[in-house]
């Protein structure tokens, strides 16, 4: 392990708070050429797990069918620490990187609950809004079973 990152590990409570308020992650999948596959994408952390709403085709969806390994990013900037030395200049920030494996989700009532989820982190304005059956048949959920996270973060 890093220097780094022995020295400035986040908590699970910080690693949480995180996951919950950060709007945007990066989803790394591996792609039929072997190649990754990086796609910004909104989130939700819901028992343990990430959720990842969309399309319910699409290549994060295929490579994801193909090889269910994944990883998963987000990080938080909070600005630039400035020196009088063009290479003393650092970056304060939090990040998280989860590596685990992928799976659509089929099971109707699952889906309503990460898709609430999902209305409640974005749009709190419409929580509580019944969405239409065929919306939610419709849209496409990925899980991400967790394997192993680590957080790190300079200050």
């Amino acid at each position: 392990m890093q220097y780094r990152m022995r020295k400035h590990q986040l908590s699970e409570e910080e690693i949480t708070k995180l996951l919950t308020k950060q709007p945007v992650g990066n989803l790394a999948t591996i792609n039929e050429n072997g190649y990754p596959y990086v796609v910004p994408v909104h989130f939700t952390y819901h028992e343990g797990k990430i959720y990842i709403h969309g399309l319910p085709k699409g290549q994060k969806i295929n490579n994801i069918q193909a090889n269910e390994k994944v990883c998963f990013e987000t990080y938080f900037m909070k600005g630039f620490i400035l020196d009088e030395k063009p290479c003393d200049v650092n970056t304060e920030y939090e990040s998280i990187v989860i590596m685990g494996t992928a799976s659509i989700i089929d099971n109707f009532d699952l889906k309503e609950a990460v898709l609430n989820k999902i209305v409640k982190k974005y749009t709190p304005h419409l929580e509580g809004t019944k969405m239409p059956d065929n919306v939610i048949r419709g849209t496409g959920v990925i899980e991400i079973t967790i394997e192993e996270c680590t957080g790190k973060y300079y200050k």
